[in-house]
């Protein structure tokens, strides 16, 4: 029976938007008198709803959450070598210690007085909002990362908690980078001897670990070889 009726409701609303029939109004309340919304407005519903879902979908709703930027540190911060932004790294992570990818007002704080300089409240955070692009109240890598550039520009006060946390890390981060070159053809000579400096940090890195894994083969042979004179 639910059957027939849903199959009769969607014949007439076809035929209706074909300009067949013209929408009636049909009687809106039930045998106990109780109020019952009429076909059309039950169409004009459902039409509203499944727009909305549309629009959800398409990413119209308010509900939608915008696609997140994959960020690449070694693109974006190329006046760096790859040693230094792995330095930088370790210093985010070794003060992350809520292992949630950000350093708050409360972690900042330790971390300068790791460094042999507390500073105020205020100054702390003062120190985050310099660099806090989105305002949250903390620093992501990319916003720490930010910290060394300044500093390496010559933008930061010497007084400026920032610069004392840049020379107190003892990570160098002096550079001659495409920035600072005068004239195109010195940029382009600048941007070419960065992809070489890239690469060959890179294959260093390679080298190394390579050699790494052979001391380990030649480590463990030398432990089976001495087990079995044991045996």
């Amino acid at each position: 029976m639910a059957t027939d009726e849903l199959s009769s409701k969607l014949s007439r609303r076809l035929q209706i938007e074909d300009g067949a029939e013209e929408p009636v109004a049909v009687d809106c309340t039930h045998e106990n008198g109780a109020e019952k919304p009429s076909t059309a407005s039950a169409d004009s519903e459902l039409g509203a709803k499944l727009q909305r879902r549309g629009e959800l979908n398409d990413g119209v709703g308010e509900h939608h959450q915008p696609s997140m930027k994959v960020f690449n540190p070694y693109t974006e911060f190329k006046e760096f070598s790859r040693k230094q932004i792995k330095d930088m790294e370790k210093m985010f992570k070794q003060y992350d210690a809520g292992r949630d990818g950000f350093i708050d007002l409360m972690e900042l704080k330790l971390m300068m007085e790791k460094l042999g300089a507390p500073q105020t409240h205020l100054g702390l955070k003062n120190m985050i909002k310099e660099v806090d692009e989105d305002l949250d109240n903390k620093l992501s890598f990319r916003e720490f990362l930010l910290i060394f550039r300044k500093a390496a520009a010559g933008e930061l006060p010497e007084d400026s908690g920032l610069s004392v946390l840049a020379r107190l890390s003892e990570i160098d981060v002096s550079t001659e980078g495409v920035k600072g070159a005068k004239t195109f053809f010195e940029a382009k000579v600048q941007a070419i001897n960065e992809g070489s400096r890239f690469e060959a940090e890179i294959r260093q890195e390679q080298e190394e670990k390579k050699k790494q894994a052979e001391d380990r083969k030649v480590r463990q042979a030398a432990f089976k070889e001495l087990q079995s004179a044991f045996k």
